[in-house]
């Protein structure tokens, strides 16, 4: 059982990684980079790895997800008709919910049951003595500190290329300058105008 859903797993994770990259609608491949990123979760569940696979959904599908589509609809891409009907893109995202779904039960199945496969390699953690957590983050910031600091400053700048992406200027578009307005004077903006008084008289009068 746990390596039927080994490989159900992993043919989901690839047929979908595969759907990112082939699909055209900017939706669908949104979509199969969610069941892409839940399918590896599902992997990572299933080789006892539950702090990764937990923070590749939390972190990956709740933040990174938000960030791509925040770029893409920062660029000049035309969504006016993606945007119109949306009701037809229920089905996709329907399928995608019944996959992850399935995944769920098979996870649960797989895990509440007994298991008769032995793993070839013992869990480090196990043999140290200590929380897989704790395992993960000292292995981490010890011997795998150079690489951490440079997955880092990639994520920096990917962050900043977004930004400067969307303050980029474009022809026809209305800018805001704070240096032009915390120097403007009342003198240059407001005048006073001195008029001398009207008088009107009343009909019938002298």
């Amino acid at each position: 059982m746990e390596l039927i859903a080994f490989y159900l797993f992993a043919a989901m994770a690839v047929t979908s990684a595969l759907g990112v990259i082939l699909l055209k609608n900017p939706v669908h491949a949104v979509l199969c980079l969610v069941l892409t990123f839940f399918s590896t979760a599902c992997l990572f569940l299933l080789l006892q790895a539950e702090f990764l696979g937990v923070a590749l959904v939390l972190v990956y599908v709740g933040a990174v997800m938000v960030l791509f589509l925040f770029v893409v609809m920062m660029l000049d891409i035309n969504t006016v008709p993606l945007r119109e009907g949306f009701a037809r893109y229920l089905p996709a995202a329907a399928v995608v919910s019944g996959l992850m779904f399935v995944q769920m039960l098979v996870l649960l199945g797989v895990t509440t049951g007994k298991r008769d496969v032995a793993f070839p390699v013992a869990d480090p953690a196990a043999a140290a003595g200590t929380s897989k957590l704790e395992w993960i983050g000292r292995a981490l910031f010890s011997g795998y500190l150079l690489p951490f600091e440079i997955a880092a400053v990639l994520l920096t700048v990917a962050i900043l290329a977004a930004v400067m992406l969307t303050l980029r200027r474009r022809p026809g578009a209305r800018h805001q300058d704070p240096a032009k307005q915390s120097a403007v004077r009342k003198e240059d903006r407001v005048r006073v105008l001195k008029m001398a008084p009207e008088v009107r008289r009343e009909e019938g009068a002298e």
